[in-house]
């Protein structure tokens, strides 16, 4: 997406700069004072899946927000990046240069993936909400991923892609999550799949994902995990987390009925208020000191 000429009407604008960390330009928001949270985002959305929740922790967090590379208002500097291990390196390369030291990781579905990635280089808390940890099934990435390698080979892929779309299209790919967003949330998704850069970035990244070396060592991941899941999520389904998070060394499941896959968008309070109570109840100094 273009800064400026598409920023008009996106949520939290006020709390946007952009830092040149390369490879690559990043989108931030930041707001807030106290212990720092890093909120990361799943595949396909960007900043404003977290227009709910980021005001919410304003008020008692430093709260940061990032587009990851190629998605929403980030610019990709390196395309053979876009997998989970380029993608985690070169956030936290984006945090050190920030001087950012988070008291706590929060990802949603591929996001918890990144966030726990980074959690094997330096240990720190991951909240994982609705975590993907199997490789793209069924809508968690809104495209098939075997179709998304032939894609991103293929330069106008993403075009033919977001000339088809209709806010129609949205609301089936949303409910298919089993979400139920209002006008805006699916408004902001709409402008989102319509952008040929955006949709690119999540082909690119679709294309190189692979899970396979962080299970493998999840078990070396000392820092808490927390992970918080929406019984109704079509995208990723609960069975599945239980198994990804299965061999973490502190590992907490909490889960509620009647939300999605995008269950931080549809109730932020319960979602912020479960942040904090988390935040209060884990171990003293267990963030990046």
């Amino acid at each position: 997406m273009r800064w400026p000429e598409d920023a008009q009407g996106w949520p939290l604008t006020k709390h946007s700069r952009f830092v040149l960390c390369r490879p690559h330009r990043w989108h931030v928001q930041e707001a807030g004072t106290g212990p720092t949270l890093v909120l990361i985002h799943g595949a396909g959305g960007a900043t404003q899946s977290w227009r709910g929740l980021f005001p919410r922790l304003a008020d008692s967090f430093h709260v940061v927000a990032v587009d990851l590379p190629g998605q929403g208002f980030s610019q990709c500097g390196a395309r053979a990046r876009l997998g989970l291990d380029g993608v985690a390196e070169d956030l936290g390369a984006l945090l050190a240069r920030e001087g950012w030291r988070p008291a706590a990781l929060i990802g949603h579905s591929a996001g918890a993936a990144v966030a726990l990635r980074m959690a094997l280089t330096e240990p720190v808390p991951v909240l994982a909400i609705n975590p993907a940890l199997q490789n793209f099934r069924g809508a968690a990435g809104w495209l098939f991923p075997m179709l998304a390698k032939v894609l991103a080979l293929n330069p106008f892929s993403a075009s033919l892609f977001t000339g088809t779309v209709t806010r129609s299209t949205v609301r089936r790919l949303i409910e298919g999550t089993g979400s139920r967003l209002g006008p805006e949330g699916l408004d902001l998704y709409y402008r989102l799949v319509r952008d040929r850069g955006h949709v690119d970035g999540v082909l690119g990244m679709m294309s190189q994902w692979s899970l396979e070396g962080l299970l493998a060592r999840r078990d070396r991941i000392g820092s808490p995990v927390r992970c918080l899941v929406g019984l109704a999520d079509g995208a990723v389904p609960p069975a599945s987390v239980r198994a990804g998070v299965a061999g973490l060394r502190d590992v907490a499941v909490e889960e509620w009925d009647g939300l999605g896959h995008l269950m931080h968008e549809e109730a932020p309070d319960r979602v912020a208020d479960w942040v904090r109570r988390t935040m209060a109840a884990l171990p003293p100094g267990t963030g990046i000191a």
